[in-house]
């Protein structure tokens, strides 16, 4: 009942170790955007597993507490953003409307929203009843064009707006940004370069795979200059045991350092399988401190857990085409390998395996590391595979 390890998705663990300069990085976005200062938006960007949704979350704590306005969505592959967006930004500007001065401000940008909300191509289409629930009608002539680099751009640059008047900011969070259509993310990028050029106190917080870099610059040139990036890996070893020792200190619970030198080993400095491993040592070690026996007696268990919960179930969702795929990637190597290497592994020709491949992709398996290489998105996954009957 006491342990504290929170290993799940998205779950802030009870210490959030070794991401201080993200999170220094972020308040000096925050500061700079409140004292109307020109700003990049950000992008966190990572292997799944490393905590990206957690970092996410924090920072839309820390724009609340600055009484900033906060939306979060999470992108799909098969859903255009217009839709959550909106629903994101009703969400940000119900958070500044009580404190605002002049009710008409906030109705007529409603009006905007609801506009650009119902030129959502699955409401035009008559194949969704979805509503925004906003009281308010329509207005007209605003971000309805149907062209959504348009829109977006009208709508981030009005709710920017109503943030001024209130002296402070809105913050859009997009977690599986790599996710966003194409047409949407140029949309998108578009919409952040004229918030730019204006300095309105609106940014972009987006969190996705490595290669969302890749996925951005090739809609739009400029993204380079438009984004903050902050890439994150693994802990490292100070990071890690500081993890698992602070919150056991809470709970007046040591470990020995040979069970820390085990966990680590284990764990690879991994944000998700630090807690994986340190929730079932905790479960399984009779008294304090936590031994080196009492991490033995759990690994196969933790890994048991892993194996169902973590790699388990994306293993399920690949097809008999694809799991050959991603063997033929294990047996090379744990590094991005060459897609030809792969296609030599199996013996066929590179092109008749692209829809294999591509499929991985979308199912956010694998990712292109860069041009000619792929990797997984999941650490230790190949050592998984490597495991498991062919």
């Amino acid at each position: 009942m006491r342990n504290p390890y929170a290993p799940g998705a998205g779950q802030r663990p009870p210490e959030l170790a070794g991401r201080d300069r993200e999170l220094q990085q972020f308040e000096v976005v925050l500061e700079r955007v409140a004292r109307g200062r020109p700003e990049r938006s950000m992008v966190v960007t990572g292997l799944r597993g490393v905590g990206k949704t957690v970092l996410l979350n924090t920072f839309k704590s820390m724009a609340m507490q600055r009484l900033w306005g906060t939306g979060k969505i999470e992108a799909r592959p098969d859903q255009s953003i217009r839709r959550p967006v909106a629903a994101a930004l009703h969400m940000a500007i119900r958070e500044l409307a009580p404190r605002h001065r002049a009710p008409e401000r906030i109705e007529e940008f409603l009006g905007v929203l609801k506009a650009f909300a119902m030129r959502d191509p699955a409401a035009a289409k008559g194949t969704s009843h979805w509503s925004p629930g906003i009281e308010v009608p329509a207005s007209r002539g605003r971000a309805d064009s149907g062209d959504l680099e348009i829109d977006l751009t009208e709508l981030f640059v009005d709710a920017a707006s109503v943030a001024t008047d209130l002296a402070v900011g809105i913050a859009l969070f997009i977690d599986e940004m790599q996710d966003v259509q194409p047409a949407d993310v140029s949309a998108l990028c578009a919409a952040c370069h004229e918030l730019s050029q204006t300095g309105g106190p609106l940014i972009v917080v987006g969190a996705g795979l490595p290669h969302l870099p890749s996925v951005l610059s090739a809609s739009k040139s400029y993204s380079e200059r438009l984004f903050r990036y902050a890439r994150i890996d693994k802990l490292d070893r100070e990071a890690a045991d500081l993890a698992l020792i602070l919150p056991a200190r809470e709970e007046e619970v040591e470990f020995t350092q040979e069970a820390l030198d085990a966990l680590y080993e284990a764990a690879d400095g991994y944000p998700y399988f630090v807690q994986a491993y340190g929730k079932v040592a905790w479960d399984l070690a009779p008294r304090s401190p936590i031994t080196l026996d009492d991490v033995k007696v759990s690994a196969p268990e933790a890994e048991e857990e892993l194996a169902v919960g973590f790699f388990g179930s994306r293993y399920e969702r690949a097809t008999p085409a694809e799991r050959d795929y991603m063997h033929a990637m294990a047996q090379i190597g744990d590094d991005p390998v060459p897609t030809s290497e792969v296609a030599d592994a199996l013996g066929r020709k590179p092109s008749s395996l692209s829809p294999a491949r591509d499929s991985l992709i979308k199912k956010g398996l694998i990712y292109s590391a860069e041009r000619g290489l792929i990797a997984f998105t999941v650490p230790h996954f190949g050592k998984f595979l490597r495991a498991q009957p062919i």
